[in-house]
Formats: structure tokens, sequence, C-alpha cells
């Protein structure tokens, strides 16, 4: 028996907060209220002046696994996000090979059953031509299916009007997208090399990777979902015309069309290229802060439904290089509750909402089953934030391979007291577990 008994903690979930003790027996949240009396056996943690939320749940990340570990890797990276207070992961399929048959995509769930403390699922990638595989993906048991309408590598990038009307007609289970407009990038690449040769620099590359390229694929896939009826969810709105495609009048799990925005682009702006450089080139690019403001007011208004990390790791050497040898991608998954529970304390959002957007939706949005909630009869998967510690990014705390982090120097005022995944204890405030309690995240589909 693994029996657990919280107390004294502020619970956060679904709109509310109220202290109360927590107990969790065999992987599962058995009872929430207060003074609960412990019995004999049961490990006892005093958590008065904490809080007790959910586990976040992150619908994108790159772990690099298989094909590029040096990077980083699935045990690594997923070590990182239960430091973070992330519990559960969701990873795209441009790994290498890429995750294009059903066979690559279970290499991908045999190594996160090995290697993953945290829950896990991977998308089944889709390409021009491996309709036929896609449809074959199980619902119940993988996340969705990942089109790169741009910014693709290995063979992703579906653009071909054809394959696109059959992807979304025919699968029958939730689509993500990365939209970007690869025919207008391609032209902003050559008139920018035309123009300025090799001394293209990063405050360029908003304007390369342009709102317009965003929002003619962001409106292309909303089109077609519209027509097809089609389960779509767009990934990392970067700007503010953008959220104009989405709709706040219907409950989360009555949306056909749903959003999610990134953490680097609700906290960095165009302005931040000049001190950070390529630490935070991302495609779709960190755009204008007056993207950035309208990306939080879609978010505040429910038009942008889950706030997720896009964590994509680099080696430094690979980013200390010139603007187009310098690959786009940044670490966030340790750091990203933090930063959005510092945006809390500032003003801008609640913590309840901090809540709602990187664990209730998420669970919602993909109809997961028992996880995203503190609910009786519910996986454990819970983050305790300490709302009185502060703690600086450095080299000596980061936990990703890479070693580096784009938040480095910034001093967040809350910490990360303490992750559970399954009910199981997997950071302590100083180290991650070596032990492996992830599990394959289910849906009810």
């Amino acid at each position: 028996m693994n029996a657990i008994l919280l107390k004294n903690a502020t619970v956060f979930n679904e709109g509310k907060s109220f202290v109360s003790d927590v107990f969790i027996q065999d992987e599962i949240i058995q009872k929430i209220a207060v003074n609960i009396a412990p019995s004999e056996g049961v490990t006892i943690v005093d958590l008065e002046g904490k809080w007790i939320l959910p586990g976040c749940i992150d619908d994108q990340v790159h772990f690099r696994e298989p094909g590029l570990t040096h990077k980083g890797n699935i045990f690594s990276e997923s070590r990182a996000a239960v430091a973070g207070g992330i519990t559960s992961f969701m990873e795209m399929p441009n790994t290498v090979p890429n995750a294009l048959t059903q066979e690559l995509l279970q290499d991908k769930y045999d190594i996160a059953a090995k290697n993953s403390p945290a829950n896990y699922s991977f998308f089944m990638g889709a390409s021009n031509d491996n309709i036929e595989e896609v449809l074959k993906t199980d619902p119940k048991n993988v996340c969705g299916v990942k089109i790169f309408m741009g910014s693709s590598t290995g063979n992703m990038l579906v653009d071909q009007e054809e394959t696109l009307t059959k992807l979304f007609s025919q699968v029958p289970m939730l689509i993500a997208t990365h939209c970007e407009d690869e025919a207008t990038i391609r032209a902003n690449t050559a008139a920018f090399k035309e123009k300025y040769g090799d001394d293209i620099t990063m405050e360029m590359h908003p304007l390369i990777r342009s709102a317009e390229a965003c929002y003619i694929s962001s409106s292309l896939a909303v089109s077609l979902a519209k027509k097809y009826n089609t389960r779509l969810h767009i990934l990392h709105i970067s700007t503010a015309k953008e959220v104009e495609l989405f709709e706040n009048d219907l409950p989360l799990s009555e949306k056909r069309i749903t959003a999610e925005a990134c953490v680097h682009h609700l906290w960095f702006s165009d302005e931040d290229y000049a001190e950070k450089g390529t630490l935070i080139k991302w495609n779709p690019a960190v755009k204008t802060k007056e993207d950035r403001a309208g990306i939080w007011a879609g978010l505040l208004s429910d038009k942008i439904d889950i706030v997720a990390t896009d964590h994509a790791p680099h080696t430094i050497d690979e980013k200390n290089n010139s603007y187009f040898n310098a690959p786009s991608g940044g670490p966030l998954v340790q750091h990203a509750l933090l930063a959005m529970l510092e945006k809390a304390k500032e003003g801008v959002l609640s913590v309840e909402k901090v809540v709602e957007k990187m664990a209730h939706a998420p669970a919602i949005c993909f109809q997961m089953e028992k996880r995203g909630f503190i609910k009786e009869g519910y996986f454990a998967d819970i983050v305790v934030v300490d709302p009185n510690k502060k703690i600086t990014v450095d080299k000596s705390n980061i936990l990703y391979s890479c070693g580096w982090s784009p938040f480095e120097g910034v001093t967040f005022s809350h910490t990360i007291d303490s992750t559970y995944v399954n009910g199981n204890l997997m950071y302590d405030g100083k180290a991650v577990k070596n032990n492996i309690f992830g599990k394959r995240l289910t849906f009810n589909r």
C-alpha cells in the first residue's frame, strides 16, 4: 500500500481555493476533506501555507527521442517537466525517424514505458502520403494526429490540398496543427536575403515568419474544420489577428475548434531579441507586444483554451549560430508553471485561471481519463507550490539536458515544493526520483 495524507494545504481546483487535506492511496485521490484522520502506515505531509494544484498537462513538447538525443531524451526532459509541476505530456512526431507509421509510433510508447517519470502520450504524424497509417490510429490511447501545415522537419510538411482535404474529412479524432504558410515564408526569406544578404538579424525573424503567414494557414485550417466538422486544435497562436478565428460561446467540452498559447508568446516580445537573440527563436516567431497583448486577451476571454510550452531543446552550441543556422525552439517545461504563476502574482490572471488553462482545459480538450483535476477517484497527479519561497533560474538548478533556459537570471516568486505522479512522490523540491511511475494516457473517445 502506498498511502499519503497531504494536510492543511490550500487546494486550487475548478475555479475555487479552499484549505483541505488530500488522502492518496494506490495511485488515486481517495478523499478530499478537512481534518482527515490518518490510519496506520500512512505517510503524513504537513503542507500548511502551501498550495496543492492538479499536475499540469503539457499538450505540446518535443523530447527528441528517438534520433535527436544529443539535445534531450524522454527521461531527461520528463524529469525536468516533473520538477516544474508538469505531470503529463503529449509529444510531437517530428523525431528521427518521423512517427509516420503505427510501428514507429509504438516504438516511442515503448521507450516512454521504460523511461518516463511523467505520464505520456505521443501524436501520430501526418505526411502527404501516409493517410492509411493515420487512419489506423486508436483514439482511445493516442492523444491526436499532428499536421505540420508549415515549419516541418523530415517528410512532415503537409501542403497538398488533396491531402489536407482527406485528413480533415476522414480523421475521426483530434487533429493538432502547426499553422504557418510556407509559400509566404519562402517569399519573405527570398526578399530579405536579396536586401540584406548574410546580415539578417534575429529582429527580422517575426517579419520573415510573419503574422500574415500564420493567419493564412490558421484561417485555412479553421475553414477546413468548419467544412468537415473536424475536431481541430491549433497550436501556439502567436498573433492577435489569429485570435479572431476562435469563439468562446460554448463550453470547452462542446467546442470543435480549440486553440493553444505557449508560455514564450505570453512572456516575450520582439523587443527581447536584442538581449536574448537566438535563445528566443521559435517557430512561430515571438512577435510584437501588441500580438502578445492580443494573445493574453484571447486567453482571458477563453477564445484560447490551453497554455503549453512547445518545449524543444537544442544544445547551446546549436543556438549560438547565425540567424539561418540557429535552430528554432527552446526548453521550457521546468519553468512554465512558475512563469504563469508569476503573471498571476502580477495580477494578469488568477491562480485559478492558471490551473484551468494548464490542467483542467488540456484534460477536457483531449477527453482524458481521470486526469487534470483534484477530484476523488482521479489519479493523484499533484503539484505542491510554495508561494513564499523564491527561486532564481541559473545553470546550477536547470535540469534540461541542454543545460540552458531562456529564463536564466529571472527570479520567480514561487517554487515547486514537490510533485506527485500517480500518487508517487517524484520530486521533493531538491531532486527528481529515478523511479519510473509515468503511465500511458488514455482518452474517453
